[in-house]
C-alpha cells in the first residue's frame, strides 16, 4: 500500500506567506492538484499526500530503473507530463522540480511530436516521449506522455508536485495519446477495469488519501454504492438533477451536466447560479471569486444538497468551507467558486474535492459510471 502524503493546499500556502490568494478560478482550471496509488490482483493503494487540502499527490516512477516523480492523479483531463531534463534554465517551475532524463532509461524510445496543454493561466509546452510507467507495484509498458519545456505561471512554481497524470477518456487526451489508463486496461494489469479516490479532508491528518487501481477499499467507506452513470465520455461527466440549500434555494433546475474532478479543489458552477448559493449561505465576496464566511457561524450554517441519479448527497458547512490562516488570522472561504465552462463542452458544475472528500468515490470504465458511497 502506497499512503499519500498530505499538506496543506496552494491557497493556504500562498496565503500563508502573505501574498494575496491567486484567483482561484485559474488555480481550479490550473492547478490539477491531486493523489497516489494501487495493485493487481489484490489491489493495492499508493498513498496521496494531500498538500493544503487542494492539492493531493503520489509517486510514479518513468523509466529503467524508474526516476521518481511526485504527479497529481486528475480525472478532469487525460495526459501524463512530467519537467523534462533539457526544459528552458530561465524556467523556474523546472528548476524546481525532478525531471525526466530519456537518456539515463533503457526502455526510453524517442518520439519527438509537439505538445501544448492550455490551462486557465497559461500554456504547458513541450514534446512526446514513451518508456515504462511504474506505479505501486504496476508496470505499464509504452506509456507516451510529455517532457515538459516550459511551464507558465506561479502556478507551477508554488506546486509540490512534479506533474500531472490524467485520468479521464481518450476524447479529450491531447495529441490523442492513450491515457494511463486506458494501457493498464489494454494490458490487462487489473482485474476490474475501475479506480478509487479516498481524500482525508484534514489537512495535518495521514495518509492525505488514497488511490487505488483495480478495487475499492472498505476501511474508507460504510454503506453501499449508488452509481450514476457517465453521459459523456470525455471528462467524467455525469447528469445532476439539482442543488438544494436547507433554507429553500434550488440551482440546477431541471437538472444540469457535472463533472467529477479530482484535480479541483473545489465545487464550481455557473457564475450566476454560484452567487444565489453564496448568497444564501451568507457568503460575502472577498476578492477574485473567492467568498468568506464568518468562522462563528460554520456551524449552524445550512445544507446544501447535490442530487445525483436520485439519490441526496448532503454537505455541510463544515464540509464546505475551507479554514485558511494568513498572518495569525483564521478566515473561513466558501468551498463554492463560480466557473462558467463555455458552450460546446459547457455549461458544467464541477465536483471537486470538496465534494470527494465527504463521499468515497469510484471511477468505473468497465461500466462507463461514478459509484459514491458515504465516507467511514
Amino acid at each position: 500500500r502506497i499512503p499519500l502524503t498530505k499538506f496543506p493546499s496552494m491557497r493556504r500556502v500562498l496565503s500563508e506567506v502573505g501574498s494575496e490568494i491567486p484567483d482561484m478560478n485559474a488555480i481550479t482550471q490550473l492547478l490539477k492538484f491531486k493523489l497516489g496509488f494501487a495493485d493487481v490482483a489484490e489491489p493495492t493503494p499508493e498513498i496521496l499526500k494531500n498538500y493544503m487540502d487542494a492539492q493531493y499527490y503520489g509517486e510514479i516512477g518513468i523509466g529503467t530503473p524508474p526516476q521518481k516523480f511526485t504527479v497529481v492523479f486528475d480525472t478532469g483531463s487525460s495526459n501524463l507530463w512530467v519537467p523534462s531534463v533539457h526544459c528552458h534554465l530561465l524556467d523556474i517551475a523546472c528548476l524546481l522540480h525532478h525531471k525526466y532524463d530519456g537518456s539515463k532509461s533503457s526502455t526510453y524510445v524517442e518520439n519527438g511530436t509537439e505538445f501544448a496543454i492550455h490551462y486557465g493561466t497559461g500554456s504547458l509546452s513541450g514534446y512526446l516521449s514513451q518508456d515504462t510507467v511504474t506505479l505501486g507495484n504496476l508496470k505499464i509498458k509504452n506509456q507516451i506522455f510529455g517532457e515538459a519545456l516550459k511551464q507558465p505561471g506561479i502556478t507551477f512554481i508554488a506546486a509540490k508536485f512534479d506533474g500531472i497524470l490524467g485520468m479521464a477518456f481518450p476524447r479529450i487526451s491531447v495529441d490523442k495519446v492513450t491515457p494511463f489508463f486506458d494501457n493498464i486496461m489494454e494490458q490487462k494489469l487489473i482485474e476490474k477495469n475501475i479506480f478509487s479516490f479516498y481524500l482525508n479532508r484534514d489537512p495535518t491528518a495521514q495518509p492525505g488519501g488514497e488511490l487505488l487501481l483495480g478495487g475499492t477499499d472498505p476501511k474508507y467507506y460504510s454503506g453501499d454504492f449508488s452509481w450514476v452513470n457517465v453521459t459523456r465520455k470525455a471528462y467524467w461527466q455525469v447528469h445532476m438533477d439539482a442543488v438544494d440549500v436547507a433554507n429553500g434555494l434550488t440551482l440546477c433546475k431541471g437538472g444540469c451536466e457535472a463533472i467529477v474532478d479530482t484535480g479541483t479543489s473545489l465545487i464550481t458552477g455557473p457564475t450566476k447560479e454560484v452567487k444565489e448559493l453564496q448568497t444564501a449561505i451568507g457568503a460575502k465576496p472577498l476578492i477574485k471569486g473567492q467568498y468568506v464566511i464568518p468562522c462563528d457561524k460554520v456551524s449552524s450554517l445550512p445544507v446544501v444538497t447535490l442530487t445525483l441519479g436520485g439519490k441526496p448527497y448532503q454537505l455541510t458547512g463544515e464540509q464546505y468551507v475551507f479554514k485558511v490562516s494568513a498572518q495569525g488570522e483564521t478566515i473561513c472561504l466558501s468551498g463554492f467558486s463560480g466557473l462558467d465552462v463555455p458552450p460546446p463542452g459547457g455549461p458544467l458544475w464541477i465536483l471537486g474535492d470538496v465534494f470527494i472528500g465527504p463521499y468515497y468515490t469510484v471511477f468505473d470504465r468497465d461500466n462507463d459510471s461514478v459509484g459514491f458511497a458515504k465516507c467511514a
